[in-house]
């Protein structure tokens, strides 16, 4: 039987990547997991990941979230690290 840890797993992506997909779209672990792996082999999709973060990152701060919206930067600053491709204005 496959667990929601294979499935996570089975994508490029962290589980604090996957947990804000999840939260930006309100998805559940499987379907973010999912998701995010589709973007991240689409043109332009780590991109569209990285909005997806920097959108949560603002929302948490509107919200006055400080503790959130710190967990977030963070996970957009790996994000980042790990896949250079997703920086603004890379081709």
């Amino acid at each position: 039987m496959i667990t929601l840890d294979d499935i996570l797993d089975m994508t490029c992506l962290t589980r604090s990547e996957i947990a804000a997909i999840a939260e930006h779209d309100g998805l559940d672990g499987v379907h973010a997991a999912a998701y995010g792996d589709y973007l991240m082999h689409l043109h332009h999709g780590p991109q569209q990941v990285q909005r997806m973060i920097c959108e949560d990152v603002r929302a948490a701060l509107h919200a006055h979230d400080l503790a959130h919206a710190r967990i977030l930067f963070q996970t957009l600053r790996q994000f980042i690290a790990d896949h250079p491709e997703a920086a603004r204005g890379a081709d």
